[in-house]
């Protein structure tokens, strides 16, 4: 039996595993690459001699996917947690404490984002409930549309822009409510008669389990460790083509028949395999939109005076180059015992690809300037290292969870096919993760 899973991210990987543990050592899991490494947007590489990521760099914690394969592949002891630092926000030419009872940024009272947006604005969010809102339930609207109409522009720039660009590298106006915040869909669908009211209905009850975790030696750990125990032929710098259907199974250029296929690639080359064997598929999948980002890693002397928080998020409305700045060493425990102070700087949204056309000199530069304007600080790198994600992340426009319900509909009569990948049900590490677990239960059901 061979099953070939296309695509090597964390998706693939885990599905890879799954297909392992549950069908045992008999079947050849071919797992085909396109880039000359595993991982996907999951990179760690050396800087100033340790590692560090330079995709994501932590997971939600509150989700059980990640712990509980390092449990499985016995490196439960590399996972982490934060400091525990709050970052800032960078606007109006300073800083300012990130809004705290908020939604992503869209606040359940005025008195959360004083200081960051103006009186005007502080008055009109305090009289919200007063307006009628109309909300048909089921429908979806854009975030930046629903919160600029009920809360005021300088809301979804200064606040809930920094968020949702550190999520999806999109801005408020590219990402529907119903995908991004489903609890605050479903608090509008329920009745609630501002959004004042389902912004507080929507909030998560208080916790003191931390928000993130992360991998002390960084996300490679994780992939090396899932690629041992698919024990999968890993064919990298191989473009998979041509999908079609075989007597048995399918056939993909350029690994021959194979008995199923696990199709974890971004939604516009998963379109590309799906065009001739389902069109609309095809179509639902293409018509899903990716943004470019690129990190700039920054090794400082350890002495640099950079402040106590975890990071700094900057507004939409601000002329600097960069979108935010994880100040690693302040974030991580871990990290803060290396011999130099570490930062990364983040760059792209939705809609700009201009980070991929400038060099890495003008990045690191540019990293280097704008956090010396966030800081007020003298920021001199002793090592830096640059990298670009060209169509890294899918944008979650608004009608996404429909255009998703339709795709799975449309290809759940192909047999022995599934589908993985961040434009399904979540862009966060445990959300892929959990897509490849569950295209991997599915070629299993059927093989058997």
């Amino acid at each position: 039996m061979r099953i070939a899973i296309v695509g090597s991210g964390i998706s693939g990987l885990t599905a890879a595993h799954r297909l392992r543990k549950t069908l045992g050592p008999t079947p050849e899991l071919l797992l085909i690459e396109q880039r000359d490494r595993i991982g996907g947007i999951l990179y760690t590489t050396p800087l100033a001699g340790d590692p560090i990521d330079l995709g994501a760099e932590a997971f939600v914690g509150r989700r059980p996917e990640i712990p509980t394969l390092m449990r499985e592949l016995g490196i439960e002891d590399q996972l982490v947690y934060p400091a525990g630092r709050r970052p800032l926000v960078w606007s109006a030419g300073s800083t300012h404490p990130l809004p705290a009872a908020t939604l992503m940024g869209i606040p359940a009272t005025a008195e959360s984002v004083s200081g960051l947006v103006d009186a005007d604005t502080l008055t009109r969010i305090s009289e919200e409930p007063n307006r009628p809102l109309t909300w048909q339930p089921g429908t979806d609207i854009s975030v930046g549309a629903l919160v600029a109409d009920r809360f005021g522009e300088q809301v979804v720039r200064r606040s809930v822009d920094p968020l949702l660009g550190g999520v999806y590298a999109g801005t408020a106006d590219s990402i529907g409510v119903r995908a991004a915040l489903p609890t605050l869909a479903a608090a509008l669908d329920a009745g609630a008669q501002s959004l004042t009211q389902a912004v507080a209905d929507a909030l998560p009850p208080p916790s003191t389990a931390p928000v993130f975790g992360g991998i002390r030696d960084g996300y490679g750990v994780l992939l090396e460790a899932l690629r041992a125990a698919a024990d999968a032929k890993v064919e990298t710098h191989t473009e998979a083509i041509n999908l079609t259907r075989a007597p048995t199974g399918w056939h993909l250029d350029p690994v021959g028949a194979v008995d199923a296929v696990i199709l974890a690639t971004p939604a516009p080359v998963t379109a590309a395999f799906l065009r001739t064997i389902a069109p609309e598929a095809a179509e639902l999948a293409g018509a899903i939109q990716l943004s470019s980002s690129a990190v700039v890693a920054l090794a400082l002397p350890r002495e640099t005076a950079l402040p106590d928080n975890s990071g700094i998020l900057v507004a939409t409305d601000e002329s600097l180059s960069a979108k935010a700045f994880t100040l690693s060493s302040r974030k991580w425990p871990h990290l803060a015992e290396r011999d130099v102070a570490l930062v990364r700087a983040s760059f792209g949204r939705f809609g700009d690809d201009t980070a991929l056309s400038r060099s890495d000199a003008e990045l690191i530069a540019a990293a280097v300037a704008d956090l010396t304007t966030v800081t007020g600080v003298e920021i001199e790198p002793v090592s830096t290292v640059v990298q670009r994600w060209p169509g890294g992340l899918p944008q979650y426009a608004p009608g996404h969870t429909d255009r998703i319900a339709e795709l799975r509909t449309a290809t759940a009569g192909l047999d022995r096919l599934a589908l993985a990948g961040s434009y399904l049900n979540g862009v966060g590490v445990p959300a892929c993760a959990a897509s490849g677990a569950a295209a991997a239960d599915r070629i299993a059901a059927q093989l058997s």
